[in-house]
């Protein structure tokens, strides 16, 4: 299963291993427990400190599936899973943690996660084409390598359908805990902390408001404000970034191919690399955090937290991006994550063999429907335009897919389901008024972005879109506060195009914390002739 590269780079790796690991396998008679005794073997040869256990054992509800354990402890980590793909990384880093390699953690998370009081057990839902689902995964497991009383159980949807069949399952990741849904969604350490530790964000938020003030505050840690972030340390100010997640929404995206001088990444391995950046200079990082309010004083701004916490900067930089566009229908958000989708990389795989729509006939849509028809039995593209809006190339690939039917002049009315999940869409004809249904499982609407602005409403001065009205120099209608990227009336939404906008942000309020300064010291030069 392992090319020769993998197996010398994942030998040089097990190198750093310094406790045994015991992998326990269940295994039955079928391919995928054949694929994962493979994968386990090839394991096995590259490290003399792991060792191999194999039960068969066909009752077992998720065989195949396996457990690395540390041998005398209650260390141990389950993949009901194969985990290739994404998942890989997941599988290199459990191996390395429970083998007793440092955990990369600020030590007063770890403490945090031993303090827990309370036993859970996780079972985490994924796809192995989820690029969200390995922070999820990980995270689960570090904790549970940290704290015994939590358990860890990752499980590939695809490999495990009816279990996803009878919980409903219809995106990734999926939590439960202790048998009832968790979360969904992209999630860290932090996050997963705050749920279990209920006296996590006040104490943080107090924590907060204790800092002194920034010579630029950041809000939002997506390309514009890492780029922000970057130009404003390198002058030697006091910077910080508070951001809900550090990457923004680059960590939903898969492939980036236009982002000169970087010929092909992935989404979240481009996030990573942006902190990583970011973190080599003095950048105070406030991740998890959620912005509610901004306040401008006469010399300081503030930024309120939804955890009760208030930062202050001389100036700020407004980085919050945007989402993805609702179509605002009867039944999309009833049925959200229950047949109503928007991430077709990571949820498309849970509908294999099935029928599903893709709302937009721009370049995301016919990518998720070019992408999507390769999985599911047969995709109904709806376009509200008289024609698709994609690049050629991509409409002349969608048009030579047997098994996708392409309706423009279409406006989608409504998302039908059955309480629980999806089971149709209907649209009306613009043409001829008539209303169209179509019987299928899933939706996956791809219709654009929305400004994260709603907390701004009543400060800044928004467009009729409610994005940041900023000036060539990334100013906004308030003194001192700049903004940068997708949330702003930039016309083109291009990562490329937010990061260069960071940098003109940030130059700016450098430029503006230069000439404040120097506007404060000349009425005490004047005071001081005159006596």
């Amino acid at each position: 299963m392992l090319d020769a590269n993998l197996k010398t780079q994942l030998k040089a790796y097990l190198e750093k291993v310094t406790q045994p690991i015991e992998i326990v396998a269940s295994l039955d008679d079928g391919a995928k427990s054949r694929e994962m005794q493979e994968l386990l073997q090839e394991i096995v040869l590259l490290s003399d400190r792991i060792t191999l256990v194999e039960h068969r054992d066909t009752k077992n509800a998720r065989s195949p599936s396996f457990k690395l354990n540390r041998p005398g402890t209650d260390i141990s980590v389950e993949f009901a899973a194969i985990p290739m793909g994404h998942e890989f990384t997941s599988l290199v880093l459990a191996l390395l943690q429970v083998g007793g390699h440092p955990i990369k953690l600020d030590d007063k998370v770890i403490e945090q996660i031993k303090n827990l009081d309370g036993d859970y057990s996780f079972e985490t839902y994924v796809s192995l084409t989820c690029q969200n689902c390995p922070e999820v995964v990980q995270a689960l497991n570090v904790m549970s390598i940290i704290n015994p009383r939590i358990r860890s159980v990752t499980i590939d949807g695809s490999l495990f359908q009816g279990e996803v069949e009878q919980r409903q399952i219809m995106a990734v990741p999926t939590i439960y805990m202790n048998g009832e849904v968790f979360g969904q969604g992209r999630t860290g350490v932090e996050e997963i902390l705050a749920r279990l530790d209920t006296g996590a964000a006040a104490r943080k938020g107090e924590e907060l408001s204790a800092k002194d003030p920034y010579d630029v505050l950041i809000v939002g840690g997506g390309p514009a404000g890492a780029a922000a972030a970057i130009y404003a340390a390198r002058k030697g100010i006091r910077t910080g970034v508070v951001a809900e997640r550090f990457g923004g929404q680059v960590l939903d995206t898969l492939a980036i191919e236009n982002f000169v001088s970087v010929k092909e990444t992935e989404g979240p391995h481009f996030a990573t690399a942006l902190e990583q950046h970011v973190r080599e200079y003095e950048v105070d990082i406030m991740n998890t955090q959620r912005a509610e309010s901004l306040v401008a004083g006469d010399k300081l701004i503030e930024v309120k937290l939804a955890n009760g916490g208030v930062l202050k900067g001389k100036t700020v930089i407004l980085s919050t991006g945007a989402r993805w566009r609702e179509v605002n229908v009867p039944g999309e958000r009833e049925y959200r994550n229950h047949g109503v989708a928007y991430c077709p990389h990571c949820d498309g795989p849970l509908f294999k063999g099935k029928r599903v729509s893709v709302i937009g006939g721009g370049n995301s849509g016919v990518e998720a429907a070019i992408d999507l028809a390769g999985i599911v039995s047969h995709v109904t593209l709806l376009e509200f335009a008289a024609e698709l809006k994609a690049d050629a190339v991509l409409v002349k690939k969608l048009k030579s897919l047997s098994n996708v039917t392409i309706v423009t002049s279409a406006q989608t009315t409504e998302i039908t389901g059955d309480g629980k999940k999806v089971n149709g869409i209907s649209y009306k004809e613009r043409e001829t008024g008539e209303i169209k249904h179509v019987e299928l499982e899933g939706v996956f609407v791809q219709i654009g972005l929305v400004p994260n602005t709603e907390w701004l409403k009543g400060t800044v001065a928004l467009s009729k879109h409610g994005e940041i009205e900023i000036d060539a120099r990334g100013q906004t209608s308030i003194p001192g506060v700049f903004a940068a990227g997708d949330v702003t009336t930039v016309p083109f939404k291009q990562i490329v195009i937010a990061v260069g906008a960071g940098a003109t942000a940030s130059l700016s309020a450098f430029d503006h914390l230069i000439r404040s300064s120097v506007d404060e010291v000349a009425p005490a030069a004047k005071e001081a002739v005159a006596a």
